[in-house]
């Protein structure tokens, strides 16, 4: 498995260290160990999980500027943001997430990988922003919600200056189209699309970077799932 997770990353251009390979050899164990206990992840083969979760997770990794707060909304079992943290231990990292258990799970995940500098959050991302508007210089998702949402829900969460990052397939160009309302009311801009191709799945990953121009309005994200129900179009 080890011998598997270091080529796998190293086919993709990413030399791992040998605690970082014992890191995602650990992850990997826990969560196909967990998975049934806290419902994780559909995933767990292992080439499937190196590669749709670990390698697509750290895809944007050269982008991220060192010693950066990072927050990932909505991770779920850490995804994309431990995988991040295991290559680039310089970055400060805050996990939010909605169900408690999975940030139960992730607590003892953190202690297993020994890794600092990692803070979890139990909260809905319209109430944690309450008290840390502005605050991240990258707020990320992989979540499955689309952009006019996504940029409702990280972009409050980003400071001026600073980056909303979107994972996405290869649909994106029609949900840029439907999200310019919202990315523009909420203070962003679209600075790029990184593309990226998974040759093991044969699949595409595209990578939306939203700068923060200005500042959100205070109003935003609205509650009451409203980001979801009612986006901004």
């Amino acid at each position: 498995m080890k011998e598997l997770i270091k080529n796998t990353f190293e086919k993709y251009n990413i030399r791992l260290n040998e605690t970082q390979i014992n890191q995602f050899f650990i992850y990997y164990n826990f969560l196909v160990e967990e998975n049934e206990k806290y419902n994780l992840t559909a995933i767990t083969k292992p080439l499937e999980v190196i590669v749709k979760h670990f390698v697509d997770s750290i895809l944007p990794y050269k982008n991220i500027k060192e010693n950066s707060l990072l927050i990932d909304v909505g991770t779920g079992a850490g995804f994309p943001g431990i995988p991040l943290k295991i290559l680039r231990n310089d970055i400060k990292l805050t996990l939010l997430d909605s169900l408690q258990k999975r940030i139960n799970f992730l607590n003892i995940l953190i202690e297993k990988l020994n890794i600092n500098d990692v803070l979890t959050i139990h909260a809905r991302v319209e109430d944690f922003c309450r008290d840390n508007r502005e605050k991240y210089d990258y707020a990320l998702s992989r979540a499955v919600a689309s952009v006019p949402t996504l940029s409702e829900y990280l972009l409050p969460l980003v400071k001026v200056g600073g980056y909303a990052v979107m994972y996405k397939s290869e649909k994106l160009e029609s949900e840029i189209e439907l999200g310019k309302k919202a990315i523009i009311t909420l203070g962003g801009e679209i600075d790029r699309v990184e593309e990226f191709f998974l040759e093991d799945f044969n699949s595409t990953r595209k990578i939306l970077f939203i700068k923060k121009s200005f500042h959100t309005d205070k109003k935003y994200p609205r509650p009451k799932n409203l980001p979801k129900s009612k986006p901004i179009l």
